[in-house]
This record gives structure tokens, C-alpha cells and sequence, in this order.
């Protein structure tokens, strides 16, 4: 929506330094309106049935695969994405729709059991009113969709609080489920300045018809998210950030832990919430890994994505890539070891490996949501998982080795909300209960698990014949 006001702001992108997006820039006032917009059309959306539900939900899938190239656009000149990443966005988040409209039917209640006689007591899940969704940029449109899918299933209506850094990717969400057919004021997309996001956060999370409040990005805003989210006393769910580790066990298959760490570290330029940040190596085979994995990492070059001949794009901004060379440059000087990539050029760095990397260094507990990983040798199985869990993150984890059992044991002590054994770190599907423990945030995203977030269980009870009260 337009501000009331006509203001405007400009998305600078990172590969062109050009204005990539000319977006509203919302006013309080217009946040408020939005609110009221949203709660106006609760009623009647919360008394559609399922079926309806679930047409526009399919609906609006189909149209956002047909926007394949309006995405990439977006994401493009937005976020300097590659465009396998912006065909995966879409492709998820089409299936991140799909599986919504098949939990429309699986919002159950039950009957409880009860001491009272003539008493019928249930348990039933009702939406819970007016849902605000504030998504990330790295993943625009399907962290975008999964902040909304849910709770549209569910009965509630949403506003979309888009990410400054990529508003029109964002857009493109309204503009789905417009064209999909959603009445007015169930889905609403709001867009503001950088300089005006904590005012238009707060107005939308203090307003009275707002009833749960999602948040998908860095652990330091989190906090003041759920901070706000306390203060109005509003129910939040936090997927935050994350520092995912690797544990390479001494059976494991190095071939295939090399080809998946590359993938979860360097992805989308190792800008996933998931992505591998530390890959913990039992010293036996700690060369070994380190020659292979490394040699594929030399292979893993950042450039344009417009031209689409490089596996990796940009980061956000240029700001980024000096950050990261920084934690590399403190680990080097530590005694760490630059084993490949470190270069940072403008928004681009290639693919990073830093051996050796120990606990005095940044690297070791701080996010870089960057293309650089970090080798960490430890003794044994013991200390791998010390060192997985000696820290503030707990989103995702992963752990090789071909003795299953032991390897299954080694992911039941790792404190993360999601683990995977011989596979990267970097794995979802839109009906698994995502989310994290520690500072990586509480909740669940997908499935069942949405069920809870985004409904309100109550009890309700049929009497029958007259009720005996004591005074």
C-alpha cells in the first residue's frame, strides 16, 4: 500500500549501486490503518470454510511459479541472489502454500474427559485474530510465504511488515495473493524506511487487534522484538539466527561430508540461517577432510548473478564483505589459517575456508552470515560435541559418520531445534517444525507445530440438565 503521506525510499542494490526499488515508506498513521484494515476483514475470513481456504491457498501457488521471472528480477537487483537461488524461493514457497492449504482440513479439536456427569467438555482451535509477519531479505519470498501461509490456513489474517532491504520482493507476496483472489485486508503488505523501523514495528505490535506476532532475522533484533512483544503481551515466535555445526566423526564418508558442507557453508553466499558455520573435525581425519574440502571450495567463485556464470552472487552489501574480512583478518592474527578465498571485492567474496580456528577468535562464536567456514580439530567425539554446543546458537546442526547409531547419538546431545546425520545443515520442507533453542529463538514454523502458533485452544463445555452450585 501507498503511504498516506506519498513518501518514498530507495533500495540501493548491491551489484549495480544503483536504486534497485523505489518503495513506501510507512508512517505510523499508516501502520495503524493497516491494523484496522486487517482486524475489519477478520471476521467474515475467519468464518470461510476450509475448502475456500484452501482453492486460494492452491491458487495462489500456481501464480507464484508463473512470477518466476518477476522474482528473479526482484531478487536480483534487491539482493544480488543467483538465480537458482530465486527459482528455489519460489519453487519452496509455491510448496510452502500447498502445504497450508492441506492443513486447512487438520485444524481438529478433541473431547476431553471429565469427572463432572451431564458435562461434554472439547478442546477446540479457533484463529486467533489479526497476525503480524515481519520476514527477512535473504530468502524473500519463501521466508516471505511461510510467515503468512500458516495463519491464512488457519483463519487469520496477516500483515506482511516487508524487509527495507527488499521491499519489492516482498510486494510480490501481496501481489500474489491479490491476484489469487483474497478479499481485502486479509493479506497486507507494508513497507517502510530503514530510519522508521522501530516506530512502525511498535505501532503495529501495540496495536490492540494484533494477536501474534512472527519474526524471522538476526538474534540482535529478535531480542527487541520480543521485548516489544512482552511489553504489549503479545505471543511471539522467533526463528533467529544461527551458527550450525558440522561434525565430521572418524568413519565418516569424506567425499560426501565435503559435498555437503560446501553446500550448507557457501549457498547463497553461506546467507541462510542454517548455513554452516562450523565444521568440527576429529583430528584423525582432519587433514584428509581439510585437502578435499578445501579443494572444492577454490572451486566456488562469486560474481554478477545477472550474468549467471559464477555458483555464487553478492552479499547484501559491501558493508558485509568488509565485516567478514575483518573476523577472518582477527582469526589469522590469532594463529588461524586462510586456507582459501578471503577476498573481499565490492559486495562479492568467493567461497572462504579458516583452519584451525579456536575459541579466542570471532569466527569461533560469532555469526558471519558469510561465505567462509570454519575448520574447528578437536580430539575425539566428546570434545566435538563441546565444542557444538559452546555456543550462544542453537538453529541447526549436522553430524557424518557411517555408524548410524553412534552418529544418532552424537545429534541427540547437540542443543539445536533441528539436526541432520549425513546430510547438510542446510534442509527444510514446509511441514517439519522448524525452529531453534538458545538465541537462535522459540517456536515452530510447518505442519502441525504452525498449529499451535498460529490458533488459540480454549475449552469449552456443554452442560446438560441443571448444575448444582454451592451458594
Amino acid at each position: 500500500m501507498a503511504a498516506q503521506n506519498g513518501a518514498v525510499y530507495e533500495r540501493i542494490g548491491p551489484v549495480s549501486g544503483d536504486p534497485a526499488t523505489i518503495a513506501s515508506a510507512a508512517t505510523i498513521e499508516d501502520a495503524q490503518t493497516t491494523a484496522l484494515a486487517a482486524a475489519a476483514a477478520f471476521p467474515q475470513w475467519s468464518a470461510t470454510s476450509p475448502a475456500a481456504r484452501r482453492s486460494l491457498l492452491t491458487k495462489a501457488a500456481e501464480i507464484l511459479r508463473n512470477k518466476r521471472e518477476a522474482a528473479a528480477e526482484r531478487m536480483m537487483a534487491e539482493i544480488g541472489a543467483t538465480r537458482h537461488w530465486c527459482d528455489e524461493n519460489v519453487d519452496f514457497g509455491a510448496e510452502i502454500l500447498l502445504d497450508a492449504a492441506a492443513m486447512t482440513t487438520m485444524i481438529s479439536g478433541a473431547v476431553l474427559p471429565t469427572d463432572k456427569t451431564g458435562m461434554t467438555s472439547f478442546a477446540l482451535r479457533q484463529p486467533a485474530g489479526v497476525c503480524l509477519a515481519m520476514a527477512p531479505w535473504n530468502a524473500p519470498l519463501l521466508l516471505g510465504v511461510r510467515s503468512i501461509a500458516m495463519a491464512i490456513a488457519c483463519g487469520n489474517t496477516v500483515i506482511l511488515k516487508s524487509s527495507e532491504l527488499c521491499p519489492a520482493s516482498h510486494r510480490l507476496i501481496g501481489d500474489v495473493m491479490t491476484e489469487a483472489g483474497f478479499p481485502p485486508g486479509v493479506v497486507n503488505v507494508i513497507s517502510n524506511a530503514p530510519a522508521d523501523a522501530s516506530v512502525v514495528v511498535e505501532a503495529l505490535i501495540g496495536h490492540p487487534v494484533i494477536r501474534r506476532v512472527n519474526f524471522t532475522g538476526s538474534t540482535r533484533v529478535g531480542r527487541t522484538i520480543a521485548m516489544m512483544s512482552a511489553k504489549y503481551l503479545k505471543r511471539s515466535l522467533l526463528e533467529l539466527g544461527g551458527k550450525a555445526p558440522f561434525i565430521v566423526l572418524d568413519d565418516a564418508d569424506l567425499d560426501e561430508a565435503v559435498r555437503a558442507a560446501a553446500f550448507g557453508a557457501f549457498y547463497n553466499q553461506g546467507q541462510i540461517c542454517m548455513s554452516t558455520e562450523r565444521i568440527i573435525v576429529v583430528d584423525s581425519i582432519a587433514d584428509a577432510f581439510v585437502e578435499r574440502f578445501t579443494a572444492k571450495a577454490k572451486t566456488l567463485r562469486a560474481g554478477d548473478p545477472a550474468r549467471g556464470h559464477l555458483p555464487l552472487g553478492a552479499l547484501i552489501a559491501a558493508d558485509s564483505t568488509r565485516r567478514v574480512r575483518a573476523m577472518i583478518d582477527d582469526a589469522v592474527s590469532k594463529g588461524a589459517v586462510l586456507r582459501a578465498g578471503g577476498d573481499a571485492r565490492d559486495a562479492f567474496m568467493d567461497a572462504t575456508v579458516v583452519d584451525q580456528v579456536t575459541r579466542p577468535m570471532r569466527l569461533y562464536h560469532e555469526e558471519s552470515f558469510g561465505p567462509v567456514a570454519s575448520i574447528i580439530r578437536v580430539e575425539d567425539v566428546e570434545e566435538a560435541i563441546s565444542v557444538a554446543n559452546d555456543c550462544d546458537y542453537g538453529l541447526s546442526g549436522a553430524v557424518f559418520g557411517r555408524d548410524v547409531g553412534r552418529a544418532l547419538q552424537v545429534a541427540q546431545r547437540i542443543e539445536s531445534g533441528i539436526c541432520h546425520i549425513n546430510s547438510a545443515t542446510v534442509e527444510d520442507e514446509p511441514h517439519m517444525p522448524f525452529g531453534g533453542v538458545k538465541a537462535s529463538g522459540y517456536g515452530r514454523f510447518g505442519g502441525q507445530a504452525a498449529l499451535d502458533e498460529f490458533t488459540e485452544l480454549r475449552w469449552v463445555t456443554i452442560a446438560e440438565g441443571p448444575r448444582h452450585y454451592p451458594i
